[in-house]
């Protein structure tokens, strides 16, 4: 009878816990941010700051001045990190919306051939920039700041 009510409690205390997950997003018109993590080959940092900034950050510009995003801003830490959880770069990206960051732009295909006519050496440079990262991830960020 213990065993059957010790387990009754620590599911009934578990509860809460199922309850809890990330807090709701603003609605579908509020801005959205997402944050996008780089961690580079060792030696290639540079490198890779280069080529993000010849080959995408223009494109991410353009998409600024079209309204879809309303801001970018890319950091690198201050300080080293251990090797597991080590990136080299973050770029923050405000969105207009949520449905803006989430599907694709019918027009990136055209600002791509608009802003680097020379598509075999932007091709080329693009590979590279994706051969020396280590690791790539997105993180969609919801402010819970109290008004």
């Amino acid at each position: 009878m213990n065993r059957l009510l010790l387990a009754f409690l620590l599911a009934a205390s578990a509860l809460p816990l199922l309850a809890q997950g990330s807090p709701p997003h603003a609605s579908a018109d509020s801005p959205y941010a997402m944050e996008f993590y780089y961690k580079t080959q060792w030696g290639h940092q540079q490198e890779f700051l280069q080529l993000f900034l010849k080959n995408h950050y223009p494109l991410l510009q353009k998409l600024k001045e079209s309204g879809r995003v309303l801001s970018v801003k890319i950091e690198t830490p201050a300080n080293h990190l251990p090797e597991d959880a080590r990136w080299d770069y973050r770029v923050t990206i405000r969105f207009k919306n949520s449905t803006l960051a989430t599907t694709a732009n019918p027009e990136e295909e055209s600002l791509i051939k608009q802003l680097w006519p020379d598509q075999e050496t932007y091709k080329r440079e693009e590979q590279r920039r994706f051969e020396i990262l280590l690791a790539h991830w997105d993180v969609p960020i919801t402010d819970i700041t109290p008004r």
